[in-house]
C-alpha cells in the first residue's frame, strides 16, 4: 500500500514539475471568475459582493468551511458541491505542490551555485576557494562597520556546496571557467566594485586576472594573490587596475627576528578583528591642494588616526610613506592611515586644511 502511495505521489509530482506558473495562475483565476460568475446569475448577492466574495472563495474551496457565508439558492449550493469545490481543491493541492516544488528549487539552485547574479550591481566577487582562507576573507570584509554594505558573491569552480550558506551577506555561484564570458556575466563581473582572485593556483590567479581586468567598469578595483613573485610583474605590466600581492612570511620572519613584536604589530594593522587597522582615503576631487602637515595633525587631533603616507593611484602608484611635513597632497591621491575604525571623506573638514 505505502509503495502504491509512494508511486501515486511521485507521479503526481512529475506531472506538476510540467505545468508552467502561467498555466496555474490562469487555472485559479478563471476558476475563481467562473464562480463569481455562476454565483451572481444565481442570484448569491451576500457571496459575490466585493466585501466578502474573496473570503468566500478561499475559505469554502479550501474546505475549511466557517459556515457563516455559504449558497442559499439550488443552482448555487449545486455549484459549489459540484464544481466549486472539487475543481478547487485540485487547484489548490497543484498550487501547493508548484510552491514546493519552486521553494524547494530555489534553495537547491542556492546551494549548489546554479542561480545566476547576472542582476548584481556593486557587489564584491571573490573568485576561488580555499577553505581556511576564504572563510578569513569574508570575515574580515565584514568586520568593517564603516564598510559600504555590499553584497559579497564567492565564485568557484570546485564541486562544493554552499560553504556560507547560513551567512545572509554572503552568496555563492558555480562556474565552469573564471576566463569564459558567459559564465563571468553569470556574476555581473561587468557591474562589481571589488573582485578579489585567490585562485588555486598562481596560472589561474594570472589568467583569471587578465580576463576580467578589461571586463570590470572602470572604477572596479582588482585585487589579486599570488604564491609567488614570479607573475606579478608580468600581470602589472598589462593590468593597471589589477593590485597584485604575494606571500611576505620570508619579510615577517625577519623583521620579527631583527625586531621583536613586528608580527603582531603587521597583524593588527591588517586585521579589522581587534585593534588599529591600515585604511586607505581618496582625497577628494573637489578640494584644494594641501601639504602633508596639516593632513597629519588633523587626522590625529581630529580622528585620532595617524596618515602613513600618500599614493598617486588605487593600486599605489608613487606611493610616499612617511613623506616630508611640506609634501604636496592633491585631490585624486590616497591616504593611508591606521585608525580603530574606517575614516569616511565626508567626516574630514577638508577646507580647514587648506593651505
Amino acid at each position: 500500500m505505502n509503495l502504491i502511495l509512494k508511486k501515486i505521489l511521485l507521479e503526481f509530482r512529475s506531472h506538476i514539475e510540467k505545468v508552467s506558473w502561467l498555466f496555474v495562475v490562469a487555472a485559479v483565476f478563471a476558476h475563481l471568475l467562473l464562480t463569481w460568475l455562476v454565483l451572481v446569475l444565481a442570484g448569491e448577492t451576500k457571496l459575490t459582493s466585493l466585501h466578502h466574495y474573496f473570503y468566500y472563495y478561499i475559505v469554502t474551496t479550501s474546505t475549511v468551511g466557517y459556515g457563516d457565508l455559504s449558497p442559499s439558492t439550488d443552482i448555487g449550493k449545486w455549484f459549489v458541491a459540484v464544481i466549486q469545490i472539487p475543481f478547487g481543491l485540485a487547484l489548490f493541492g497543484v498550487l501547493l505542490g508548484k510552491t514546493g516544488q519552486t521553494i524547494t528549487d530555489t534553495i537547491k539552485r542556492s546551494m549548489t551555485g546554479e542561480n545566476s547574479f547576472n542582476h548584481y550591481i556593486g557587489h564584491i566577487i571573490i573568485f576561488g576557494w580555499h577553505e581556511k582562507r576564504t572563510s578569513k576573507i569574508i570575515e574580515h570584509i565584514l568586520a568593517d562597520n564603516k564598510r559600504i554594505a555590499r553584497r559579497i558573491l564567492l565564485a568557484v569552480t570546485d564541486e562544493i556546496q554552499h560553504p556560507f550558506a547560513s551567512n545572509p551577506h554572503v552568496d555563492f555561484v558555480k562556474l565552469t571557467s573564471y576566463t569564459d564570458l558567459e559564465q563571468l556575466q553569470r556574476v555581473a563581473i561587468s557591474y562589481a566594485d571589488k573582485v578579489i582572485v585567490d585562485g588555486k593556483d598562481d596560472d589561474q590567479t594570472f589568467t583569471t586576472s587578465l580576463r576580467i581586468s578589461k571586463l570590470v567598469k572602470t572604477d572596479c578595483h582588482i585585487s589579486a594573490y599570488f604564491n609567488d613573485d614570479s607573475k606579478i610583474e608580468m600581470l602589472r605590466d598589462h593590468c593597471a587596475n589589477v593590485e597584485c600581492s604575494s606571500s611576505k612570511s620570508a619579510e615577517m620572519l625577519v623583521r620579527a627576528m631583527q625586531d621583536p613584536g613586528s608580527s603582531r604589530v603587521h597583524e593588527e594593522l591588517l586585521s579589522t578583528l581587534y585593534g588599529d587597522t591600515q585604511f586607505s582615503l581618496v582625497v577628494p576631487d573637489d578640494v584644494d591642494t594641501l601639504i602633508f602637515s596639516s593632513i597629519f595633525h588633523a587626522f590625529k587631533d581630529n580622528h585620532n588616526a595617524i596618515v602613513l603616507g600618500v599614493a598617486r593611484s588605487r593600486i599605489g602608484d608613487e606611493l610616499e610613506l612617511n613623506p616630508p611635513l611640506d609634501y604636496s597632497v592633491k585631490a585624486g591621491d590616497v591616504l593611508h592611515y591606521i585608525a580603530s575604525e574606517r575614516l569616511l571623506a565626508n567626516e574630514v573638514q577638508w577646507q580647514a586644511l587648506v593651505k
